[in-house]
């Protein structure tokens, strides 16, 4: 197999990479915002209710992305098979799996999936990859990119809490090879409603100039403000910043961030003799490192290059398939 397509289906985006199998080169990508959510609330009642028809729906279209690929490279890809990881396993995806229980070995062998076979409907094998869960947790793409990461790393030592930020974002710990446990953060969710639905959405404006000196100076001190205090309570000070003057609507916005990521990362300081590892998008990637300088753990921490956030999707699978394909 020289080639395969991945596909990492979030609830909120869609992103289909065909790569090439020796390296795990990307070699063309396709994105957009049509997630798993919004694909499931385009789904009429007979697919709801028909799970051959559920999974055909959403095949057709990440067949209809595999065709943009394929026209745009003026090749064929048909008999290419197609691994997808993320929320397409869920509930509200085209066919729910099991979550594998803890502890989850980080080699990925143990994995829950599903594989259809090619048809005349949809010319591509698919494995399809299941989350993990805890007694009172879940998660489903993180998964896959922690094997993604730990595959790329080739470090002996893979001991430690693995980052990964976002909309949800995950710490997952590991221990001797495996997965013993992992929390969820509603921090990219809380900071967007309060942001855009709350009271304190009056006294901020979005913008990037992190790097700007008074945004970064506010950014930390949201940081350290996030240490030992009530967050409900500290919150409405960007209320209170805004009416008396004391901060600028565009700093206001990074004191927010600030104290909101300093609530997610703050536990860490108690788990001050583990390693960190952060693999993130690029755009969170300043901000995580700045508040972990702030709260003392940085020297313990790794933040991964720009653009691993994106790979380890890829390694990930490719590691996974490699298990059911002895010719990967």
């Amino acid at each position: 197999m020289d080639q395969f397509l991945s596909c990492d289906w979030g609830t909120s985006s869609f992103r289909l990479w065909l790569v090439r199998t020796e390296n795990a080169e990307i070699l063309a990508t396709k994105k957009s915002s049509k997630g798993i959510a919004a694909t499931f609330n385009s789904l009429g009642e007979r697919e709801k209710n028909n799970p051959e028809e559920r999974l055909l729906f959403y095949l057709r279209i990440i067949g209809e992305a595999i065709d943009e690929i394929q026209q745009e490279q003026g090749i064929s890809l048909a008999g290419v098979p197609l691994v997808i990881s993320g929320m397409a396993s869920s509930s509200i995806g085209m066919a729910e799996l099991p979550y594998n229980s803890l502890p989850f070995g980080v080699d990925g062998k143990n994995i829950e999936t599903a594989c259809f076979e090619a048809n005349a409907a949809f010319a591509h094998p698919v494995l399809l990859i299941s989350g993990v869960k805890s007694n009172d947790d879940v998660m489903r793409g993180e998964e896959t990119q922690l094997v993604g990461i730990i595959a790329d790393s080739g470090a002996a030592d893979v001991n430690g809490i693995y980052i990964f930020p976002g909309t949800h974002s995950k710490h997952i710990k590991v221990k001797d090879g495996q997965v013993t446990g992992f929390k969820t953060y509603m921090t990219g969710e809380i900071f967007d409603l309060l942001c855009r639905e709350s009271i304190l959405k009056g006294g901020i404006k979005k913008n990037e100039d992190l790097h700007h000196p008074n945004c970064l100076q506010r950014f930390k001190e949201g940081v350290r403000d996030a240490i030992d205090t009530n967050l409900l309570h500290q919150a409405f000070r960007v209320r209170t910043n805004d009416l008396f003057g004391k901060l600028s609507k565009k700093e206001n916005f990074h004191y927010l961030s600030g104290l909101l990521l300093g609530a997610e990362l703050e536990s860490l300081s108690s788990a001050a003799d583990l390693p960190v590892y952060v693999c993130s998008e690029s755009h969170l990637q300043f901000r995580y490192e700045t508040a972990l300088d702030v709260l003392g753990i940085k020297n313990n921490a790794h933040v991964f290059p720009a653009g691993w956030a994106e790979e380890a999707v890829v390694r990930g699978q490719l590691k996974i398939y490699s298990h059911f394909n002895r010719n990967v």
